[in-house]
């Protein structure tokens, strides 16, 4: 079976938006010419697309980076440049995108073929065909493209199951998921028998169905990171109702009461909203020698903790009691959805969708990085100079202009820039002159 792969970092780098063209009209009938430089395409987007046909993010374990194509460039006679195609992405439904770095949530894919553009490709940069004024008829300006969304994530799994089957180590997870649906986990008799989760469907007689995942068993600390920990109790969030296991083997050497109070204790320290997720008591392996007397102390301590819930005694080996358990579940998952419902409005008004933010205007700081050097940091500047086509007299002379009336002379010559320092700007550096 291969390894589950639950979390993981992943770079993304959209395309680059095509260069626009400097060129000129040459036909023999057009005496006057002027320019007719084509803008340039728009980069590649990349995009994520939810597939209900994966369940692992394996595929982003040997490839970390991802690179869309960038725009073609602008034409001569003023045609555009072709526009790249979108990277689409494929990740399980049950995918959580986040930025690395800010730790912001920028999206959730929880529906079949839903998706998310995590990084956008850059604009094409505009031909010289938008540069001409009645004082400069033949321009020799044009944009470079945009640079393309450049970001890191961390992609976060958490499988979408009805059910989710809780409980200690080797208490009859895997086992009770083997007998109720086709699913084939591997079971023995150890810790940490199941190391991923498993997922199968339950098909009851009267025609109803839900999705069940057999978890990783917890153990005292989990919500700490203890054992498989964090691992397990990412996939508990999003299940509609828990079957809760507890051994009565009378050989574990553990009482069944704290069994139970164990797991609770770590389900609510990971997340205190799971208070609130609907759960079915299941004492197991009732199959075993004294398994009825270790049922009837468990009784018992239940109500002297003042829990009456109803609970579903079975053993998965003698299918006793599990076709009842099967019907009160899919009661309790069709009573779950049905409350959902009634809130599903308000759920969706607060659902996130992730939005690319343009860089504000006019921010930057300069700094003094040497002698006489200066450093000046901002995105929407730093986006300015890269499309800006300074292998031309007229690009470099409207850069220079621009950076004026934003105010980065001033700037300069209030942190003591005089002529013949240097300044950079990205990858970009110029000669101070005042």
């Amino acid at each position: 079976m291969p390894t589950f792969v639950d979390q993981t970092k992943i770079e993304v780098q959209a395309g680059k938006g095509g260069d626009g063209m400097v060129a000129f009209r040459h036909e023999k009938y057009v005496p006057n010419g002027g320019p007719a430089g084509g803008d340039g395409g728009r980069g590649g987007s990349i995009i994520f697309v939810a597939d209900s046909g994966l369940r692992t993010l394996m595929d982003f374990r040997y490839r970390r980076k991802f690179k869309a194509e960038p725009g073609e460039n602008g034409r001569i006679k003023s045609q555009y440049g072709r526009a790249a195609k979108d990277l689409y992405l494929r990740v399980p439904v049950g995918t959580t995108v986040y930025d690395f770095d800010t730790n912001e949530e920028i999206g959730d894919l929880v529906k079949n073929k839903q998706e998310l553009v995590v990084a956008r490709g850059g604009r094409g940069g505009r031909g010289n065909i938008h540069f001409a004024t009645s004082v400069n008829t033949a321009p020799e300006i044009a944009e470079n493209g945009e640079p393309g969304e450049d970001r890191v994530l961390r992609l976060e799994l958490k499988m979408l199951a009805d059910v989710g089957l809780v409980g200690f180590p080797s208490v009859g997870k895997s086992t009770l998921l083997s007998v109720v649906t086709k699913a084939k986990p591997k079971i023995a008799a150890y810790s940490f028998t199941t190391l991923t989760p498993n997922l199968g469907m339950v098909i009851l007689p009267d025609g109803r169905d839900f999705s069940m995942a057999d978890l990783p068993g917890l153990i005292k600390g989990a919500s700490r990171g203890v054992g498989l920990g964090i691992q397990f109790l990412r996939h508990v969030e999003r299940t509609k109702v828990l079957l809760h296991l507890v051994s009565m083997d009378p050989s574990n050497g553990r009482l069944a009461i704290s069994d139970y109070q164990t797991i609770r204790k770590e389900l609510l320290a990971y997340d205190p909203h799971l208070a609130e997720k609907r759960e079915l008591i299941v004492p197991t392996q009732m199959d075993l020698p004294g398994a009825e007397e270790k049922l009837t102390q468990f009784k018992q301590d239940l109500k002297a903790k003042g829990i009456n819930e109803a609970i579903y005694p079975i053993s998965s080996i003698a299918h006793a009691g599990v076709d009842k358990l099967m019907q009160e579940t899919a009661t309790l998952v069709d009573q779950v959805e049905a409350d959902q419902e009634k809130v599903k409005p308000q759920v969706e008004a607060a659902t996130k969708e992730y939005r690319y933010a343009a860089p504000k205007k006019n921010e930057f700081t300069v700094e003094k990085i040497g002698e006489h050097e200066f450093e000046i940091k901002g995105e929407s500047l730093e986006r300015l100079v890269e499309m800006t086509n300074i292998e031309h007299h007229d690009g470099i002379m409207r850069l220079a202009r621009k950076l004026k009336n934003l105010g980065v002379d001033d700037a300069l010559r209030a942190k003591g820039a005089v002529d013949g320092d240097d300044v950079y700007i990205g990858n970009f550096n110029f000669e101070f002159v005042q």
